[in-house]
């Protein structure tokens, strides 16, 4: 299965255009929502994000914004499997939508401690809501990080460098 990344790159140019100039470029905190606005949330190039809790040893994986506009009405999420290992670029999951399918990466080495269940009856959830990681949000998984997660980590995209990076050529 191809990742997100080669599946927005597949998408029809006017498609992705019209992606491109609605998706928002500024990172602004959520009104009425119960997850405060996380200052260490990092990005993949292939669209995927992650949250590091303050104490650096959990976080919670999902699908960005981004990627989830690009990707159209989602029909069918894979979820990961709860106590699995994984290293960074493994698949965890997948995504199919009405336009294609895709696989979800792990963005650091880590270990899947808790899937979200929810979006087994809706996945629709990552369309609405694909970076919130609240109970109703739609985040895949929670993870526990280790040493080389960390590292990982650190070398992934911030939010400013990640609008740069979808504000460019096609991914």
């Amino acid at each position: 299965m191809a990742s997100i990344a080669r599946c927005l790159r597949a998408a029809r140019p006017s498609a992705f255009a019209a992606v491109r100039s609605s998706v928002s470029r500024t990172v602004a905190a959520r009104p009425f929502s119960v997850t405060a606005s996380n200052e260490i949330r990092k990005y993949t190039k292939e669209h995927e994000w992650i949250d590091l809790a303050a104490d650096k040893k959990t976080g919670v994986i999902g699908i960005s914004e981004y990627a989830a506009k690009a990707l159209g009405d989602l029909v069918y999420v894979e979820l990961p499997e709860e106590g699995r290992t994984v290293n960074k670029g493994d698949a965890i999951g997948a995504v199919e939508s009405v336009k294609s399918a895709a696989d979800i990466n792990a963005p650091v080495s880590c270990k899947i401690t808790q899937i979200n269940l929810v979006l087994e009856e809706k996945p629709g959830n990552l369309n609405q809501v694909p970076e919130d990681d609240s109970h109703g949000g739609g985040w895949i998984a929670k993870v526990q990080v280790d040493e080389q997660g960390l590292q990982d980590f650190e070398a992934l995209m911030d939010s400013e460098q990640y609008n740069e990076f979808t504000a460019t050529e096609e991914h």
